[in-house]
């Protein structure tokens, strides 16, 4: 019995940590999609902003809090850790993903280096705010999980939107990934199944 209620926390602990965070997860409370448009060189890329109005205080990353209302904080080039999502199967196609980078990296020509994800739509440390792009089977976002705005270069997203979902398939074990900022904060960006 004593074996048994060992195992059972750490089966439970795989399931959680294996699944995807969707979109609909990210919000402990409502989603609203404040932005709605297409991107790339064929406008075929739909891109949403996605903010949660219910924020989980725990997602909150303390640092960033003594920056002045308006400031944000350049995260291009930053380091983060790749986790792919086991077990293997229901991944999106690597093709339909490369198809994001591409749009990615044709805005960033000619619209500008970099976007950014606020905290808040009210000015005020309320709610996480996440930048979704998806396109047939692929879905990527970028979440800002902490209380100050970020900006983030396209090509930066572009390359790991390039890397998770080849190296996040069937063939490693997996169905799509996620890279999470080695900094506190607090930002990641997922690839998976739309």
């Amino acid at each position: 019995m004593l074996f048994l209620s060992l195992i059972f926390p750490l089966a439970f602990i795989g399931l959680v940590a294996g699944n995807p965070v969707v979109v609909e997860d990210i919000c402990p409370g409502n989603k609203v999609i404040t932005s709605t448009q297409f991107i790339g060189k064929d406008k075929n890329v739909k891109m949403e902003t996605i903010t949660c109005d219910t924020p989980n205080a725990s997602d909150a990353v303390e640092k960033g809090a003594l920056l002045q209302a308006g400031q944000s904080i350049n995260v291009c080039g930053a380091a983060c850790d790749t986790h792919c999502f086991q077990p293997s199967g229901g991944g999106p196609d690597p093709n339909d993903c490369h198809i994001i980078a591409d749009a990615l990296r044709f805005d960033s020509q000619n619209i500008g280096p970099m976007f950014t994800v606020a905290t808040s739509t009210t000015g005020v440390c309320d709610s996480n705010n996440t930048l979704s792009l998806s396109f047939a089977s692929c879905t990527t976002f970028f979440r800002n999980q902490g209380n100050v705005d970020l900006e983030y270069c396209r090509t930066d997203f572009a390359s790991l939107v390039d890397f998770i979902a080849p190296n996040c398939q069937a063939t490693q074990n997996a169905h799509g990934g996620l890279c999470i900022s080695e900094e506190t904060l607090g930002w990641f960006v997922q690839v998976q199944h739309s």
